[in-house]
């Protein structure tokens, strides 16, 4: 049995409600364990995991956020440097899943994050479990 921590950005709290459940639910449903910790915004993730890496608990990770495109630049650094960091992590051999929604607008977030539609907070749990499958394969 797994033990999984999710790290979600709660900027949105409705959209990470369904972001958390949908994680959950197929952690659970695989036979894992999970915790969940809380950060200010996306770009805080792929710091937490590093840190949450270094304790030695857990054995797969899941990023959870939501980031919609504004008026500024912002969007492209947040949703491209918080992937990156992702990104960097598992090339480092973390077990990760990416469920850091970016989207052009609430709606697009909204099908994404519902569990009963797209469930991408599931998603990326399944993602970060086949990772850990694969770790543990050429481990």
């Amino acid at each position: 049995m797994a033990k999984v921590l999710i790290v979600e950005a709660r900027f949105y709290a409705q959209l990470n409600d369904m972001l958390l459940n949908g994680a959950r639910a197929a952690i659970e449903a695989a036979g894992h364990t999970h915790e969940t910790v809380t950060v200010p915004g996306a770009l805080e993730i792929p710091g937490a995991l590093a840190l949450a890496d270094q304790s030695g608990l857990y054995d797969a990770f899941v990023g959870l956020g939501v980031v919609i495109r504004g008026e500024t630049y912002h969007f492209e650094i947040v949703a491209g440097e918080s992937a990156r960091g992702l990104m960097a992590l598992a090339m480092d051999g973390l077990a990760i899943g990416n469920g850091i929604l970016t989207v052009e607008n609430e709606a697009q977030a909204l099908v994404r994050a519902d569990p009963a539609q797209k469930d991408k907070g599931g998603e990326a749990a399944k993602a970060a479990l086949a990772m850990l499958a694969l770790k543990e394969r050429f481990g």
